[in-house]
């Protein structure tokens, strides 16, 4: 299950999806603390990054308690996203992933994402620019097609391998699709038996069981998590368990849920400042009680806060209440 890309060798292939407003540089920590051996940043634009860099600065901090880690560009011009590539290349990125699945509309209106899997010749472009322009490796993250008449991924991943990217995933949803329905494991089997370079699944891993399973039906070199680690970084610790064939953790409580959430929210004042911090961990706290009896009663108290005191007052409150039920 070992996963390489280029020099880089990750055991296992487990990996952290790049989630806009999510996996920043506090919650990268917080996953590699539960053992997630590769991490990626939110997306980057390109473009910002070039022309209104000091707009990009949270999304480019990182530390080497992170690596190895993959900064990812999105763009539609592969000059100015050569130019990105090779400014994150100079601030220490370990590779470089490119955004061809983001399904964002303000994304997709501008040709960006998962607007380009319609754009084979344009792919070829990028891909072939930013191979030559970096020497660190080069990735990139592919959703199944733009549609269902519209599957493009297989053809869109032979051109990756084809200009030297070292790796590509495969999100087993079309850019339509959004992320509803099922993941199709099926495309990323497919995309797997007809390329030679490493193939990371996506798509629906929710715990070790279904993590274990892509590799089994798959035949993938590594799996990346998304939405089910939003509010859950221990399931890296189960996922880690279960490739090991160890004992399953046992589930967090509630007040270790609730020191996360509290460790999580001083993490990203530090970073952002508290008025940030707490805007932001609205949401992200929302995403760690919710499976909690009496959550949505919390999450509207949340949703009002003003202050990290307010903040870890709500949540105390919240699991005194719990231990009292």
């Amino acid at each position: 299950m070992t996963l390489t890309i280029g020099s880089i060798d990750v055991n296992p292939g487990l990996a952290l999806a790049p989630m806009a407003g999510i996996t920043d540089h506090p919650f990268r920590l917080l996953a590699r603390e539960q053992g997630c051996p590769l991490l990626y940043t939110e997306m980057i634009s390109a473009k910002g990054l070039i022309y209104n860099p000091g707009r990009q600065k949270y999304l480019l901090c990182f530390t080497d308690e992170e690596r190895q880690i993959g900064f990812q560009i999105f763009g539609s011009d592969p000059l100015i996203m050569a130019q990105a590539a090779q400014k994150l290349e100079t601030l220490g990125a370990d590779f470089i992933d490119l955004n061809f699945g983001c399904p964002t509309p303000k994304i997709t209106r501008n040709g960006e994402g998962g607007a380009l899997l319609c754009r084979s010749e344009l792919a070829s472009e990028i891909f072939k620019t930013i191979t030559g322009a970096v020497a660190c490796p080069v990735t990139v993250k592919l959703r199944k097609g733009w549609d269902e008449q519209n599957i493009t991924v297989l053809d869109i991943a032979a051109r990756a391998e084809e200009a030297g990217l070292k790796a590509v995933t495969v999100h087993g949803r079309t850019v339509q699709q959004g992320y509803k329905g099922r993941a199709d494991w099926s495309i990323i089997r497919q995309v797997k038996e007809n390329l030679s370079i490493p193939v990371i699944g996506n798509g629906d891993i929710d715990s070790s069981q279904s993590a274990k399973e892509m590799f089994r039906y798959c035949g993938c070199n590594g799996v990346m998590v998304g939405r089910a680690a939003q509010g859950n970084p221990w399931i890296f610790k189960e996922i880690l368990a279960g490739l090991k064939n160890k004992p399953l953790p046992e589930k967090p409580s509630v007040k270790e849920i609730v020191e996360m959430v509290l460790k999580h929210l001083a993490m990203l004042s530090d970073l952002k400042g508290e008025a940030a911090a707490v805007r932001e961990m609205r949401s992200h706290a929302s995403w760690y009680i919710r499976e909690l009896p009496g959550a949505a009663a919390a999450r509207r108290k949340l949703v009002q806060t003003t202050s990290a005191k307010e903040t870890e007052g709500i949540l105390r409150e919240f699991c005194h209440t719990l231990k009292h039920l």
